[in-house]
């Protein structure tokens, strides 16, 4: 469906995306990286948005740049917010659906479905201008696959979204991928796997990882994570953390914590929480491997770089 052959992309002197190969079939994929990582900048030349300064881009076979026909078969919801501030959410999907070529009656048919199935109720008659940024997003997304795209293609869909409104949005986007294709970029592992997407790790633009979203966490799982105790009696518990055959180092940090690497984080956490109550010594925080996106780009990066301890 997707492939990008050791494409770069410059503007000016800064690298957008850098010398990235990938071949992505059909189904549902996450984007996952932080902010700045070059995720906007892979979607734009996905989309077509973008020409690559370097290497060759295909969607469905065809170089997406300036051609409709591929074009008319993705829908695209941008990270931005809506500029167009004083049509209501049915003039503007309605608008956007007859760009893709359908005619004003079908296209008003379509608007209307859709925006029924993104839930925005009553609101899809009031200006955009007066809704919450939330259903702004509602409004965008409906936008997107309102012409009934073979790609969806989403940058940072949930953004902005109370949590009722998050679970509702994920779970329409997850019904899609069962008969289309996804890809949806975002600097949240949660979401991506709510989506039960493949992932695609990208950092400092280059595509560091790519697979399962189980078969990347084995993956990561082969480096040691970190514990980190703040205690009233570090060096005993340190001490303790020592006789551990699961603890490949300790290292001290100030005077009330100490740094654990292992490979059993969790399993550790809770024998370090167990001896320091039999011990009498009060923990203050106990933090077992960091599971955040960070945590786990970071391990990416030690594993890109042939850092395996």
């Amino acid at each position: 469906m997707i492939s990008l052959t050791h494409v770069t992309k410059l503007y000016g002197t800064v690298i957008g995306v850098n010398d990235v190969t990938v071949e992505l079939g059909s189904g549902a994929y996450g984007l996952l990286g932080p902010n700045g990582a070059g995720k906007t900048t892979f979607l734009g030349l996905v989309t077509g948005q973008l020409r690559p300064s370097m290497g060759d881009v295909r969607v469905f076979g065809e170089r997406p740049f300036f051609n409709s026909r591929v074009l008319r078969r993705i829908g695209y919801c941008p990270a931005s917010d809506l500029t167009e501030r004083n049509a209501t959410p049915r003039e503007w999907v309605r608008y956007l659906v007859q760009l893709s070529g359908f005619t004003p009656e079908s296209a008003s048919r379509r608007a209307d479905r859709t925006l029924e199935q993104v839930g925005l109720g009553e609101a899809v008659n009031r200006p955009l201008s007066t809704l919450s940024k939330g259903m702004r997003q509602r409004a965008k997304l409906a936008g997107a696959i309102a012409h009934d795209p073979d790609l969806l293609v989403l940058d940072e869909p949930f953004d902005g979204l109370d949590p009722v409104a998050r679970h509702e949005l994920v779970s329409l986007v997850r019904t899609w991928a069962h008969s289309r294709s996804l890809l949806v970029a975002s600097h949240l592992l949660h979401e991506v796997e709510a989506l039960q997407a493949g992932l695609a790790v990208i950092l400092g633009g280059r595509l560091v990882a790519s697979g399962p979203v189980d078969e990347i966490r084995r993956l990561i799982d082969t480096l040691p994570s970190e514990v980190r105790v703040v205690s009233s009696a570090p060096r005993r518990l340190a001490e303790m953390a020592c006789a551990s055959a699961d603890a490949d180092s300790v290292r001290f940090v100030g005077t009330d914590t100490f740094v654990v690497a292992t490979r059993a984080p969790r399993d550790f956490a809770e024998r370090i929480g167990a001896a320091a109550v039999a011990e009498g010594i009060l923990v203050s925080e106990l933090v077992p491997g960091d599971r955040s996106l960070e945590g786990i780009f970071g391990r990416l990066v030690q594993i890109h770089r042939g850092v395996t301890s």
